[in-house]
């Protein structure tokens, strides 16, 4: 796979895992003999596409800099932010010097471990050539109920409900400047949430359902589980 462009990675990770109950970030846990960040690194790491990976970590993050990882040739520390869109926008701040508005950034949550080097490349081969970009997605085989207070009120259309996996794969250029135009929006929740309030219309890229995100403390045995059994 070549392309004249420069790729790179954004990797927010200044977050807390309040649903974890754990004493630190839910990126800091341990999975098979290293922390979580650390295999999602690797996992980016080893696609060997990216001119270099910003992840933004926090001031006050004082397991990062006894990461071995964290001194990587590939990785650029940033500050992170209040909400995750602010620590997009500070690591696309920290390469702005090295990227150019045509290059692609692809955003990765710190805690998916079990992202492939396969589903990286595929969604770069699936949008490399499209103006506006994507995300890898999932769709939904569960019937969707609406719900007000504890009860259903109706039954959603699944046919046209797909979940939000990452990466998620923008030009730099049209990315920073969605984020900025949306700093302070709650309603931006992943980056493809900026651009559609821009009025476009990213991709989808069905990706792998093993691509779990570690939310729950289960999600650590399931990721776990995912990864030994994984044939990338």
């Amino acid at each position: 796979m070549t392309h004249s462009i420069k790729f790179w990675a954004v990797v927010p990770a200044a977050g807390v895992g309040k649903r974890m109950n754990a004493d630190r970030p839910k990126q800091y846990l341990e999975l098979a003999g290293k922390t979580v960040i650390e295999h999602t690194l690797l996992r980016l790491l080893s696609a060997e596409v990216f001119a270099a990976i910003a992840v933004a970590i926090s001031g006050e993050d004082p397991y990062w800099p006894e990461l071995e990882v964290s001194v990587h040739e590939k990785i650029i520390t940033a500050a992170g932010g209040k909400e995750r869109a602010d620590s997009v926008l500070s690591a696309l701040k920290s390469i702005r010097a090295l990227a150019s508005d045509n290059d692609w950034v692809l955003v990765h949550d710190a805690a998916r471990p079990c992202i492939t080097a396969t589903d990286i490349h595929h969604l770069i081969d699936s949008l490399v050539s499209d103006e506006v970009g994507g995300i890898l997605a999932l769709s939904s085989h569960d019937t969707l109920k609406n719900v007000q207070g504890n009860g259903i009120v109706g039954t959603l259309d699944r046919s046209h409900i797909w979940r939000a996996l990452t990466p998620q794969m923008f030009r730099y250029g049209l990315l920073k400047t969605s984020l900025e135009a949306a700093e302070g929006n709650p309603a931006i929740t992943d980056e493809a949430s900026a651009l559609e309030l821009q009025g476009l219309q990213p991709k989808i890229v069905e990706g792998r359902p093993d691509n779990i995100k570690i939310t729950r403390p289960e999600d650590l045995a399931l990721a776990q589980f995912y990864m030994e059994h994984q044939n990338d």
